[in-house]
């Protein structure tokens, strides 16, 4: 569904122009394959995180309208390091969409994503509603019905990557596509926040972390994202997929690549980038 804003100070059914111009800039550099400079500026005083999010919603219901279908939420700058990397302070949500999953083992096609990195994370799969604005641990534990390692491929439209909290935001958080292993796991057996991750590229370690890496746990990120939301008026619902955000830093993707991060007791998840001027 599409996330309102979470004040009423914008005026019923109008949409200001300068979301409007962010959501199109956005969206014709995703269409043409060509970054745009960052949105930021758009943005009386430059610090306006609802405008922001009022673009994302705006680039959500325009994919709705055009026939996509939301099948979850991300969480996005979950990890210091990746805070770090990108100059933020905070987490952000964005939303999944069905065509953006990758098969276990796939392969991206050139051109398909502008500036691609991967990161492993934790994801979840809800089994009951997280409706509560002050949702708590014990409450996604009961609603969880299983996790699996992913890969989170994270895209900008942005120039460069060139980002501030407000752009990626209003870039649907950096969303790009997702890999999913191939095993659910249930949560009750394991212990999120101690688990180990190790990302390799071509065989090469290139990220490593702990489950504590990502907000103090998984669980506390999706503590977050199901009250956020839910104060928002749109909380998560049984079905939805939860990638609950980084456990060690991004690494940037090229043609020919191939990423396999292993999560303790959750087991491999693996995807490739097509070589130049292969065909799929």
């Amino acid at each position: 569904m599409p996330i309102p804003p979470a004040d009423g100070h914008l005026p019923p059914g109008v949409t200001p122009p300068a979301v409007v111009k962010a959501a199109d800039l956005l969206a014709e550099a995703a269409r043409t394959g060509a970054p745009c400079p960052p949105v930021r500026g758009l943005f009386e005083g430059g610090g306006d995180l609802e405008a922001a999010y009022a673009v994302q919603q705006l680039g959500v219901r325009r994919a709705l309208d055009a026939g996509r279908r939301v099948v979850g939420r991300k969480i996005g700058l979950t990890s210091v390091a990746v805070q770090r990397q990108l100059g933020v302070d905070q987490p952000d949500f964005g939303a999944l969409f069905a065509d953006m999953a990758v098969p276990d083992g796939g392969e991206v096609a050139v051109g398909r994503l502008l500036q691609p990195k991967v990161e492993a994370e934790v994801a979840l799969v809800l089994g009951r509603d997280l409706p509560h604005r002050a949702c708590t641990v014990v409450d996604v534990l009961r609603a969880a019905d299983f996790a699996l390692p992913a890969l989170e491929i994270v895209d900008s439209r942005v120039r460069g990557w060139d980002i501030s909290l407000l752009d990626t935001v209003a870039d649907n958080a950096s969303c790009g596509l997702y890999v999913l292993g191939a095993t659910p796991v249930p949560l009750t057996a394991l212990d999120l926040r101690t688990v180990s991750m190790a990302m390799t590229r071509g065989g090469e370690t290139v990220s490593e972390g702990t489950g504590a890496d990502c907000l103090g746990g998984p669980l506390n990120a999706a503590v977050w994202l199901a009250s956020t939301l839910a104060e928002r008026g749109d909380p998560l619902r049984a079905g939805d997929l939860v990638l609950t955000g980084a456990l060690g830093p991004m690494a940037p993707a090229a043609p020919g690549d191939v990423f396999e991060a292993h999560v303790s007791g959750l087991g491999s998840v693996r995807v490739g980038f097509a070589k130049e001027g292969a065909t799929l």
